[in-house]
């Protein structure tokens, strides 16, 4: 690890401090000190500009210099619970010393201290390990991996372009909502790889209508449907089929540009690779969930629709395409700043909270995943009242099925655990916001934290919502399907 001063050297207390004469009066220095530190992301802590102005107020400056002298060794340091403040307001001291060619107090610093500042910056890394060790992993993570040795105008391409990747699988989400609740899902009874064309003459479309004729949901629910409603559901997915294999095109044809222009680094080339295949997975998957849908339901009480364990694996593995292609593109986009990175309390406060983050992130995705079952048992129609359920709190159906079937075929059960879940979300956000409210963070994760508090927020008001209204198309795409 490199010494204090490369910490340093973007902060706006070092900034501030310079220029300050160190002629003046050592009390006034250590005050400068104390109003900095408040308003910059470096804290020194009180407890060190308190005993330094103490000894200040003496007139004594060669008393001062001695005291200053044993608190900063490397015993003193690491006798003290506040390894790191020290050592900062050491090496403040120093670097003014080291800038001024004046005599008295500022020689004398620079005689004196610069040694045991340096000193302390290789005994910090043991000493104040915890701390050290979250600041070094957040700047490895960022310059050793997918950015590494990327230009920066190479970064920002290929994270916007990510971004807009990211925002496509999310329309993608959306269209196959709306494609569910409008029923066309399982307009198109077969599957090709490539060259699956629309109909286009009348036979054409009497052709698709005669296959659609001999499925069980033509048969059971739709025997009265017209040619020109057919054309409606069928439109509506084929869409939804080839609104994905146009995003493969806009995710593999820009891969290759930026590949050639050496915008790609290896581990990034590696991520990219996963992230095409995990793509092209996902299209055998959704077909996998409509041939369920395709078969005769085990029942002739039972409508035909997709499996809802078919249905989740197909939303779930969206999700983690979605998830992926933005922690990808907000890696290249938010690489650690210099800034960020010379503040230890800020660096602190970001390992703290990717620490709790991890669990409120389980939480979500459990919660999107009981979603999924929501849909796949058209639960959102039943219980359309909140935050009770038939005017209890535990639905009187919640066990109407045996063993473990019940947690994920029962309508009451399914929609249960989602509002459960999905409160628990709002309170683990809101805690997790709120804990970290006042904290110092680098300002990419102070905006990515914010913006997780209003859009949880608004997920479930659009939730709720959607519950109350009777699940709305409208509603549904706002709330991304």
């Amino acid at each position: 690890m490199q010494g204090l001063a490369g910490l340093l050297k973007a902060t706006r207390l070092a900034a501030g401090i310079r220029g300050f004469s160190t002629e003046s009066n050592p009390t006034q220095l250590v005050q400068k000190l104390a109003q900095l530190s408040h308003r910059s992301a470096v804290q020194f802590g009180s407890g060190a500009v308190v005993q330094l102005g103490n000894k200040a107020s003496h007139s004594n400056h060669a008393a001062w210099v001695q005291f200053c002298r044993s608190y900063t060794s490397p015993t003193a340091v690491q006798a003290t619970g506040q390894q790191l403040q020290h050592g900062f307001a050491a090496h403040l001291l120093v670097r003014k010393a080291t800038h001024t060619r004046s005599s008295g107090l500022g020689a004398a610093l620079a005689a004196r201290l610069r040694a045991q500042s340096r000193r302390f910056s290789t005994v910090t890394a043991g000493a104040a390990g915890p701390v050290l060790r979250a600041s070094q992993a957040y700047t490895t993570a960022a310059a050793s991996g997918l950015a590494a040795g990327l230009p920066r105008h190479a970064q920002r391409a290929v994270a916007w372009w990510l971004a807009g990747c990211a925002g496509w699988v999310f329309s993608m989400v959306v269209l196959g909502g709306v494609t569910r609740l409008t029923r066309s899902g399982l307009s198109m009874t077969d599957w090709k790889l490539a060259g699956e064309r629309p109909p286009r003459s009348a036979c054409d479309w009497e052709a698709e209508f005669a296959k659609y004729k001999a499925s069980p949901e033509f048969q059971k629910v739709n025997r009265s449907m017209r040619l020109d409603e057919f054309k409606f559901i069928y439109w509506m997915e084929y869409a939804h089929r080839m609104w994905g294999r146009v995003l493969g095109l806009a995710f593999a044809g820009p891969a290759l540009v930026f590949a050639a222009r050496g915008y790609i680094n290896r581990p990034l080339a590696q991520r990219l690779g996963l992230l095409f295949l995990m793509g092209g997975t996902q299209g055998l998957v959704g077909w996998w969930m409509v041939r369920s849908g395709l078969e005769a339901p085990p029942s002739e009480w039972d409508v035909p629709r997709v499996s809802p364990y078919r249905l989740a694996a197909h939303l779930t593995s969206a999700v983690v395409i979605y998830s992926m292609l933005m922690w990808t593109a907000l890696t290249l986009a938010f690489p650690v700043p210099s800034a960020a990175m010379s503040s230890e309390t800020a660096a602190a406060g970001a390992a703290v909270l990717r620490r709790w983050a991890h669990p409120v992130t389980g939480i979500i995705a459990l919660t999107a995943l009981s979603g999924a079952f929501v849909a796949g048992m058209d639960a959102g129609h039943a219980y359309n009242t909140f935050p009770k359920m038939a005017g209890r709190w535990v639905p009187e159906d919640y066990f109407a099925l045996p063993g473990w079937r019940n947690a994920f075929e029962n309508t009451a059960a399914v929609q249960f655990h989602h509002r459960v879940l999905a409160v628990t979300t709002l309170t683990s956000v809101g805690t997790l916001w709120w804990a970290h409210r006042a904290a110092v963070l680098p300002r990419p994760a102070r905006l990515l934290l914010n913006g997780l508090a209003v859009m949880t927020a608004a997920q479930v008001t659009l939730g709720i919502s959607t519950l109350l209204l009777h699940v709305p198309p409208l509603l549904l795409w706002a709330s991304g399907g």
